[in-house]
């Protein structure tokens, strides 16, 4: 079976050459030839040519995980799943005593810890992370926005119920950030742009439920502008930088979030992903990042970049940080008909011992195709899965870049659509974000059916590697975090070939729904992170989060050079 993934040379625009490409793609004349080119350089005309494909998909919504209840016990079902919903009971199976952080990263279980001894109260933690903030985030950006008197306020409620010993929940005082593609009451939603600036009157479902546990909101996180590429660069509030080497990046577009997690700013994060915006800035900053089942958290109160492809989800600084989001913010919302399906996920089994009866694929062709440090890290990663009892077995996917073809016509299609409610303020964007939405709204129809039909043929297919394997593991991207040219830092930069690099394993499972999780792998030799990627069945996180955990036990974490421990 064919390998058909291949790398991409293109060149690197910076600068006037960005600007001016740019407003050539913009141009009456020139303009419409351009595109066409870009097009049959991305493959786009090949769809038309595909023989025998099923009828489109057009969401990847994965069926409920259980059967539908007899009529006699669906209200006392429903009874029950809200019950859990809004209680967020924790699991009868799992221990009750959570797992602390890997050292040198402290997790939310580390600042309840510290709370429910007195050592330390929100108010205290609340003040070291506003100086924290203050002396770093000029370094890195993480953050767009910050209230310091709402920051305050929120530490002073939290303290006062740990005092009565009566905590919301077990991320009560525990910072938390919120990348800036979802609404916080009382903060703009800017998207990473320069004009959207209306401040948000309500949270985002996801904001909300974070916040019902206690969740500390301590600031609105950088992005990439509309999310409109897998990179930290922002022109217009600044580029996010990694705090492994402040002279590369993040990753994106959860940039911001990944940047004030792997910086120990905060030990959780809120991020989103339509085309590996959480696991690439996860993967390339050392951290973990969890994109769920399609439908499995609510949309609403994020702004609609895209449709069919998105997926709310946490970075973490540990396995125990976005399993306790994912069951706090996932579940059916009313708001979002989508969730409507969605379980209340069960807590992992932090005390499973082993990996014993665990399967995991791998395509060798396709887990090999990155560099070579990235591969032997990650293989490392899989050799320690193996040890702790998993088994690792072969297989093949056809039709990898049809899949790539389909998903770049999705998101940009919608993206495209999306933007065009604020079109008047196109020359506001980067030049980098308006070649991306030009090609989106350039597209055709047929194109956009196409795409979906190939995405109702990648589903079956995955399912089918799914059912012979528990997992599939593959590194996250195929390169370490990229070095920001000094030129991009204006007007960003447009870089195909690392962008293919970066995506290269991840735009699979934003097409599919299917869930999928980047953990830290090990390290290059010149100390920047890799990860590792794994993908589950639907409804499948918790078993992505115990080898999770597994993996955890046994992998080398190091501090970044720029870094902060808020308990010391």
């Amino acid at each position: 079976m064919a390998y058909d993934l291949k790398d991409v040379k293109m060149p690197v625009l910076t600068g006037k050459a960005l600007r001016a490409f740019a407003a050539a793609l913009d141009g009456r004349i020139t303009g419409p030839g351009l595109v066409k080119k870009l097009m049959a350089d991305a493959g786009v005309p090949r769809l038309a040519e595909l023989k025998d494909l099923p009828a489109p998909l057009f969401l990847p919504l994965a069926p409920a995980p259980e059967p539908a209840p007899a009529a006699g016990e669906k209200k006392q079902r429903l009874t029950s799943r809200l019950v859990a919903i809004f209680r967020r009971e924790p699991s009868s199976t799992a221990p009750s005593t959570p797992p602390a952080g890997p050292a040198p990263f402290r997790n939310s279980a580390d600042f309840a810890a510290a709370y429910k001894s007195g050592r330390l109260s929100p108010e205290e933690v609340a003040e070291r992370f506003l100086a924290a903030y203050a002396r770093f985030n000029p370094q890195i950006r993480a953050f767009i926005a910050v209230n310091p008197d709402d920051v305050r306020a929120q530490a002073a409620a939290s303290a006062m119920r740990w005092r009565r010993g009566e905590p919301l929940g077990p991320l009560d005082g525990v910072p938390v950030a919120v990348k800036d593609e979802f609404d916080v009451a009382g903060y703009p939603t800017t998207v990473g742009t320069a004009f959207l600036k209306d401040v948000a009157g309500e949270d985002a479902t996801a904001v909300a439920r974070l916040r019902a546990a206690g969740a500390l909101i301590v600031g609105k996180a950088n992005m990439h502008e509309l999310g409109a590429n897998p990179t930290g660069h922002n022109p217009h509030h600044g580029h996010a930088r990694n705090p492994y080497d402040p002279a590369r990046d993040t990753g994106g577009s959860s940039s911001g979030p990944a940047a004030a997690v792997a910086s120990g700013l905060v030990p959780l994060a809120l991020g989103a992903d339509a085309g590996g915006s959480i696991r690439v800035p996860a993967a390339l900053t050392g951290v973990y990042g969890l994109k769920a089942t399609f439908g499995g958290v609510s949309e609403y109160g994020a702004y609609p970049v895209c449709w069919s492809v998105a997926h709310v989800g946490p970075l973490g600084a540990s396995a125990y940080d976005v399993a306790l989001a994912h069951r706090l913010i996932a579940g059916p919302d009313p708001k979002d008909p989508h969730t409507a399906s969605a379980p209340v996920p069960e807590e992992p089994n932090w005390g499973r011992e082993d990996l014993a009866g665990l399967k995991v694929g791998v395509w060798p062709t396709w887990f090999d195709h990155a560099e070579d440090e990235v591969v032997a890290a990650a293989r490392a990663a899989l050799a320690r899965l193996e040890a702790a009892g998993a088994e690792v077995v072969e297989f093949e996917l056809p039709g990898l870049d049809d899949a790539r073809i389909a998903h770049a016509v999705t998101v940009l299609v919608e993206m495209g659509r999306s933007f065009q409610r604020t079109q008047e303020h196109w020359r506001a964007l980067a030049p980098a974000t308006r070649i991306n939405l030009k090609i989106g709204q350039s597209a055709a129809g047929a194109d956009y059916v196409a795409a979906q039909q190939v995405r109702a043929l990648m589903v079956a297919a995955l399912d089918e590697v799914l059912q012979r394997v528990d997992l599939i593991a593959t590194p996250t991207t195929a390169v370490p975090a990229p070095l920001i040219p000094k030129a991009a830092e204006t007007d960003g930069i447009s870089d195909l070939g690392t962008v293919t690099k970066l995506m290269r394993f991840i735009f699979l499972t934003n097409l599919t729904g299917h869930p999928s999780l980047s953990l830290p792998a090990g390290y290059t030799e010149a100390g920047l992170p890799v990860g590792l990627q794994l993908i589950s069945r639907a409804w499948g996180e918790r078993t992505l989060l115990e080898a999770a955990w597994a993996l955890e036990r046994t992998t080398e974490r190091r501090r970044p050079r720029v870094f902060v421990d808020l308990l010391e």
